[in-house]
């Protein structure tokens, strides 16, 4: 590249960081993905790293963040208030490492902290002889803001310290660093109380948090969920801890909020190690992280060791692969469900989300679309959490040139060209034609599924093979397939042809509860379908079930009542059970005593990985024998069952005193019961 070509790159990358800056740390409205900043500012850094001559005083390079608002008194912090170096893999943690190494040997033999990298506003803290007496926002790292009133409402905040009578005596002067945020917990319950008034839900806590302690009416930001956690100590007219590790218990002790999840390594490949078990437990917070954050635990190494630019060598942030990203929408097409409903979805412009390149994600409903006002060519927000589909959480108008155009819902399905249907007052565009080649291949694909029959080798490519060759109509006609019928398909060989047509088999032994999973009725999964299997013993005694007889059953309330009366009413099902029974599939549950099953009463709740169970067949032993299984921890859990690298659930059972049983213990309650 020309270095006129290079220089201009430069100077359009200065100007666009430049402004969303702005958005983000100004208006607390920002355009882009934190990801899709990270790529500009990196990028803005190796032109920088080839040219030194064009830095500039104004380079986002060159400062910590941007002009703080007017609408605050400004205060000035004591002392630079500064953000880190970013990596993104542990080989930039290696490489960090090993460039502080050099510098100062005793590196190589410090140990160091990992602590969250929380999502929220950075807030400094002054205390003068024990009193809160101020408050701040980061600002642009030398001025910030005076919101004094407003993180007054913070009840997380120790307005004096030590809280404790037997607590460490505070320095005369004391400025502390936090982080203030909204719970994940908090946030969702705060955008159902404004859905229910039919306001509009907010889009994320961590924006949430910065606009509500950015108010100028503290009694708005009373009203909002926000906590806080501290962990760094700005100034100190008296004596602190020399470790960054003693330096949080000195806090806590003091009485301030500190994360419970930092991590003390005796060295650089425990930090690894710890770095690459979060990849997991990041999705188990309570509270919104992007990354972690690695530090020298020898205070004054890290002080020693000085500055590069703006940032301090002592410390790294290790950014996690991003959950939300902006992208373009290149198209709106629909689905068809299993049971007619059409489900639209976003043809992406390929973009990078939690280490996975997404080129779909789902637009929920046609509502969904109308209500948010997305258009096909819009700018768009993507998130990605945990493993689920991504999403679209919606437009960004402001990025519009005209060249948008609005979606209009199908009017005949895009599968088999039928009209499609819609009840007024209902969300759902169904495809109403029972023939309909996209529902049966959605039908198969749930009645082979893990949770239902669980037929091993049947995977939806040959599913669609065997609809689109005619040979399965329905998914009785699965019992019913040749070696000659297989062996005609692409790929399929003897002993191919032989395991999957054994797996066939073996699934009619399933017990009656994974049948009634297989049936796909509206509203009915696993669980649920356990609960109708111990109460009614066979197809035929749950086909001739009450409307009164199924919503005495606990959990069972009028509409899924209703789905599964309409579901065994329908003439086709009827047939379909039929055609089972005919086959062979017709199990049946036997009856037990309630009270002899050793679990009954109990609720237990599984975290981290078992030595010889799977989850599901955890799940399926303790339901065996008479126990429910449960999602999360609650004061109603009996016991919690953990294996290796459990996540958050083991420490909400510790603070509630929960008792905790292994893998051998769970079989052990049992024969002694």
């Amino acid at each position: 590249m020309e270095e006129k070509q290079l220089k201009d790159e430069l100077d359009a990358l200065k100007q666009e960081i430049h402004f969303h800056n702005y958005r983000y740390h100004v208006l607390d409205d920002p355009l882009v993905s934190d990801a899709e900043f990270d790529r500009m500012l990196k990028r803005l850094k190796e032109i920088e790293s080839q040219h030194p001559e064009w830095i500039t005083p104004d380079s986002p390079s060159q400062r910590a963040g941007a002009e703080p608002a007017e609408r605050f008194k400004k205060t000035r912090h004591p002392r630079p208030i500064l953000s880190l170096a970013n990596a993104f893999s542990n080989q930039d943690l290696l490489d960090w490492f090993e460039r502080i190494a050099k510098l100062d040997e005793r590196v190589r033999g410090s140990a160091f902290v990992v602590e969250p990298k929380f999502d929220g506003l950075t807030v400094v803290l002054h205390y003068q002889n024990g009193m809160f007496i101020r408050g701040a926002t980061r600002g642009d790292g030398e001025i910030g803001e005076d919101i004094t009133s407003n993180i007054r409402t913070i009840r997380a905040l120790p307005l004096r310290i030590p809280v404790k009578a037997d607590g460490p005596r505070a320095p005369g002067t004391l400025v502390v660093r936090g982080e203030a945020f909204i719970n994940l917990a908090d946030f969702e319950t705060l955008n159902q109380k404004l859905e229910e008034q039919g306001l509009k839900p907010y889009q994320n806590p961590r924006n949430t948090a910065a606009g509500s302690l950015r108010q100028l009416d503290p009694q708005l930001t009373a009203s909002r969920p926000l906590t806080m956690l501290t962990y760094a100590i700005v100034a100190s007219d008296g004596d602190v801890p020399r470790t960054q590790w003693e330096l949080l218990a000195y806090l806590r002790e003091l009485g301030f909020p500190v994360t419970r999840y930092a991590t003390l390594c005796k060295d650089m490949q425990e930090v690894l190690q710890v770095c690459d078990a979060w990849q997991d437990q990041r999705n188990d917070m309570p509270y919104e992280i992007d990354g972690l954050v690695i530090k020298l635990n020898d205070l004054a190494l890290q002080a020693a060791l000085g500055f590069v630019g703006k940032d301090p060598r002592g410390a790294i942030a290790l950014k996690f692969p991003a959950k939300e990203a902006t992208t373009k929408v290149e198209d709106i097409k629909v689905n068809v469900g299993r049971t007619g409903v059409l489900t639209p979805y976003a043809v992406l412009d390929p973009v990078e989300i939690g280490g996975v390149t997404v080129k779909q994600a789902t637009l929920h409903n046609f509502d969904y679309i109308r209500d948010k006002d997305i258009r096909i060519k819009d700018r768009v927000r993507v998130k990605r959490a945990g493993d689920v589909i991504p999403y679209v959480i919606g437009p960004i108008p402001e990025l519009r040139n005209g060249t948008e155009t609005a979606f209009v819902p199908p009017e005949h399905c895009p599968s088999c060209g039928a009209p499609t249907e819609h009840i007024e007052g209902e969300v759902p565009w169904y495809c109403v034609n029972a023939a309909c080649p996209e529902q049966l291949i959605r039908n198969l694909e749930h009645f082979v599924s893990k949770g239902a029959m669980n037929i091993v080798g049947l995977g939806i490519r040959l599913v669609q093979e065997l609809v689109q060759h005619g040979l399965v109509k329905d998914v009785a006609d699965l019992y019913t397939l040749k070696e000659s019928d297989l062996l005609e398909l692409e790929g399929f060989a003897e002993k191919k042809t032989g395991n999957l047509l054994d797996a066939i088999r073996e699934s009619k032994t399933q017990p009656l509860s994974r049948v009634i999973t297989a049936l796909g009725i509206r509203g009915v999964g696993e669980v649920a379908a356990i609960d109708l299997a111990a109460r009614f013993h066979s197809l035929d005694a749950l086909a001739q079930a009450s409307y009164e007889e199924l919503t005495a059953l606990e959990g069972f309330g009028p509409n899924i009542s209703q789905a599964i009366l309409d579901w065994f009413a329908n003439p086709r099902n009827q047939d379909l059970v039929r055609k089972l029974k005919e086959v062979g599939i017709d199990p049946l549950e036997t009856e037990k005593d309630g009270g002899s099953q050793p679990l009954t009463g109990m609720t237990f709740v599984i975290t981290g990985t078992l030595p010889h169970f799977s989850r599901d067949a955890a799940s399926d032993f303790i339901r065996a024998h008479g126990g429910k299984v449960s999602s999360s921890v609650s004061s109603q859990t009996s016991y919690v069952v953990l294996g290796s690298e459990p996540g958050s659930k083991y420490e909400k059972a510790q603070q509630l005193g929960i008792p905790i049983l292994s893998e051998e213990e769970l079989k052990t309650l049992v024969a002694k019961e």
